[in-house]
C-alpha cells in the first residue's frame, strides 16, 4: 500500500492537480475503475406501483409519496413503503433528477479520464475492490437502492449495469475520502448544549464540504423517508443517493459525517453514508448508534457525530478500518473537524500527522473560539459561524481559504434542534442561501412536508466581494483546465491583474498563478508568484512545503 501511495503522490504532481477539483478528480477516477465489476442484482418482491402523476409544475405524486421543488430551488421528497417499493417509487418520482446527476457525473469521467492509459494505471491500483461489495451491504439497502436504479437511463449500460453503477457511487464517496491526504473534504460541526444554547437544548450545526463540481450540486434534494421498519427520518444531500451525510430522525437523533485520514482500504466494506443511515433509521439513542457503529466494517477513516434528544448529549464515533472510538465533551461544547480526539485513536501515527500536517487542527480551533464567544446560541447564530470566512481573531484568509469554516464550496448546511425536532437546511449558493427550516413532527404526522421557519441568506450574497470572487472562480477554473487537461490558455495582463484584484489576499490567487507560469515555461514569474502565496495565510503546514517544494523545482528547471 505504501508503493500505491507513492505513485499517486507522484503522478499527481505531475499532472498539476489543483486543489478545488482535487477531491473530484480522486472520486471520479476511483468510480470509473468500480463500473469494472459487474454486481448481481438482489432478490426483491414482486410490486405493482403504478405510474407518477404530475399535480403542478415541478410536482409530482404516486401514492402517498410525492416530489416537488420549492421556491428556493430545493426539491422536497416525501417517501414510505417497503425497501423495494420505496426504491421504485422514488425512481419514478425523481428520474430526471437521478439520470442529470450521472450525465454530470459521466461528464466529469470523460473531462478527467481523456485516454485508457489513465483508466488502466488507476485499474492496477485499486484492484482490491471487486464485486463482493454488496456482501457488506444490507439487504435492505440493496433493494432500495436498485429500485432506484430502475430509473437510470440506458445511455450509459456500456459502461455497467444500472444496479452496479448506482450501487458504485455510493461506494465512491468513501473511496474519495480513503485518499483523503489528496482531496479537499474539510467539514466543520458543532453541538452545544445547557449555558452555550440559547433554548438550553441541544443544538447542531455542519458544513458539507463535498466538493465534484457546481453542476453536481445544483439540484439538492431533502427527503423524507416513512420506512416500513425502523424510525422516520430525514436527510439532504441529492437525488439518487440513499446513504446518510446529514440527517435527523424523529426520535431526535441526529447524525452528521466528518472525514479523516486513513491508510487506503484492502476490501471492500460497508460505505459509511449507508452506517450512518442505518443510525439514523435504526438508533433512537447514543448506545443504539455506538452499538450499530461497532457491529459494521467500513471502508474508511471517518467520525459520525451524533447527538440524542432522548440523552440530552452528543459524542464523536470515531472509526477507522481497524478500530473505533468514542469521544465525549465534558463541557457543553463538542466540536469536530477532521481529526479524531478519543483515546483509542491519540497515539495513532496517521491521526498525528495530521493534526500537525493539515488543515483540519486551524478550523477545529476557529470553531470554538466562534463558539466561546457566543454566550447562548440559537439557529440564527448557528448559521452565522457555519458562513464565517475569516480566520483566527477575524484575521483575513481570502476567499475560498480551506482554513476558513466557509470555503464557499460546501455541498450543503444544516442546523438541528433535536428535541424540538427542527431540521433547517440551507440553499443555494453554499451556506450562504436562506436556510429553511422543517417540522418533522408535523410533517410525519400530516404525510405533508412542513416547512415553519427560516434563516435569512448571508448579506455576502449580495455583496462586491461575492461577485469578484464568482469572476475569481471562473478563471481559476480556466487555469484549472489549463494545468490539467491542456486547454489553451493565454492570459492577458489585464485578466491577470483582475484574478489578484478580486481575491488578492488569498494564497490560492498566486498557487494558481505560479503553476500556471510554471508551466508557461516562465520560471521567475512563477517563483515570484510561489513566494507571495507565502505571505499569505497558506491553508496547512502541508500545502506550505508543497508551494516551496515548487520554488525549488522552479530554480532547478530554470538554470
Amino acid at each position: 500500500m505504501p508503493v500505491i501511495k507513492t505513485i499517486l503522490k507522484y503522478l499527481f504532481r505531475l499532472i498539476w492537480i489543483p486543489t478545488e477539483l482535487l477531491f473530484a478528480f480522486i472520486f471520479v477516477l476511483f468510480t470509473i475503475v468500480l463500473f469494472n465489476a459487474q454486481i448481481d442484482t438482489p432478490e426483491v418482491p414482486t410490486i405493482h406501483v403504478g405510474e407518477r402523476k404530475q399535480v403542478g409544475k415541478d410536482h409530482y405524486v404516486l401514492g402517498n409519496s410525492y416530489l416537488k421543488k420549492n421556491e428556493f430551488g430545493i426539491w422536497e421528497m416525501y417517501l414510505e413503503g417497503e425497501p423495494y417499493e420505496r426504491g421504485v417509487i422514488y425512481g419514478k418520482l425523481a428520474k430526471e433528477l437521478v439520470q442529470e446527476q450521472e450525465d454530470i457525473f459521466v461528464g466529469q469521467i470523460n473531462n478527467f479520464l481523456p485516454n485508457k492509459l489513465w483508466r488502466h494505471l488507476i485499474k492496477l491500483m485499486v484492484g482490491f475492490f471487486n464485486s463482493d461489495l454488496p456482501e457488506n451491504i444490507p439487504l435492505e439497502n440493496q433493494q432500495e437502492i436498485y429500485g432506484i436504479s430502475l430509473a437510470f437511463s440506458d445511455r450509459y449500460d456500456y459502461i455497467a449495469s444500472k444496479y452496479t453503477r448506482i450501487l458504485n457511487y455510493h461506494a465512491a464517496h468513501d473511496i474519495g475520502h480513503a485518499l483523503n491526504d489528496y482531496s479537499v473534504v474539510g467539514c466543520t460541526s458543532f453541538v452545544v448544549k445547557g449555558e452555550k444554547s440559547e433554548n438550553q437544548q441541544l443544538l447542531v450545526g455542519r458544513n458539507f464540504d463535498f466538493y465534484v463540481g457546481d453542476d453536481f450540486a445544483k439540484n439538492k434534494l431533502i427527503i423524507f423517508v416513512n420506512p416500513s421498519k425502523g424510525y422516520k427520518f430525514t436527510s439532504y444531500s441529492w437525488a439518487g443517493f440513499t446513504g446518510v451525510a446529514s440527517g435527523m430522525n424523529e426520535k431526535g437523533l441526529t447524525v452528521t459525517i466528518n472525514a479523516s485520514k486513513s491508510d487506503l482500504p484492502t476490501s471492500s466494506k460497508m460505505p459509511i453514508s449507508l452506517l450512518a443511515r442505518e443510525i439514523l433509521q435504526y438508533a433512537k439513542n447514543i448506545d443504539e448508534a455506538v452499538a450499530i457503529a461497532k457491529k459494521r466494517n467500513t471502508f474508511v477513516s471517518e467520525t459520525l457525530m451524533v447527538s440524542s434528544a432522548a440523552d440530552g448529549k452528543a459524542v464523536l464515533i470515531e472509526k477507522s478500518p481497524k478500530k473505533m472510538g468514542v469521544y465525549e465533551s465534558k463541557t457543553d461544547v463538542l466540536v469536530c473537524a477532521n481529526h479524531y480526539q478519543s483515546e483509542r485513536f491519540k497515539k495513532d501515527n496517521i491521526n498525528i500527522k495530521n493534526i500537525s500536517q493539515s488543515d483540519s487542527k486551524y478550523r477545529f480551533e476557529r470553531m470554538n473560539q466562534l463558539l466561546g464567544k457566543s454566550k447562548a446560541l440559537n439557529p440564527v447564530i448557528a448559521a452565522t459561524i457555519l458562513r464565517n470566512q475569516t480566520g483566527w481573531d477575524g484575521d483575513t484568509l481570502g476567499m475560498g481559504n480551506p482554513r476558513a469554516l466557509n470555503q464557499l464550496q460546501a455541498h450543503h448546511s444544516v442546523v438541528m434542534q433535536p428535541e424540538s425536532r427542527l431540521y433547517f437546511i440551507s440553499s443555494s449558493d453554499y451556506q450562504l442561501g436562506t436556510f429553511l427550516g422543517y417540522d418533522l413532527t408535523k410533517t410525519f404526522r400530516t404525510k405533508h412536508i412542513q416547512l415553519v421557519d427560516s434563516i435569512p441568506q448571508d448579506a455576502f450574497v449580495t455583496s462586491v466581494a461575492y461577485q469578484k470572487f464568482k469572476a475569481f472562480k471562473t478563471v481559476k477554473q480556466q487555469i484549472s483546465a489549463y494545468l490539467m487537461f491542456d486547454k489553451e490558455l493565454n492570459l492577458s495582463q489585464k485578466q491577470i491583474a483582475d484574478f489578484i484584484s478580486n481575491n488578492s489576499e488569498s494564497y490560492v490567487t498566486y498557487e494558481q498563478l505560479g503553476k500556471y507560469f510554471q508551466k508557461k515555461k516562465q520560471p521567475k514569474k512563477a517563483i515570484s508568484n510561489f513566494e507571495i502565496a507565502l505571505t499569505k495565510r497558506v491553508a496547512s503546514p502541508q500545502i506550505e512545503e508543497e508551494l516551496r517544494n515548487l520554488i525549488k523545482d522552479c530554480r532547478k528547471n530554470g538554470k
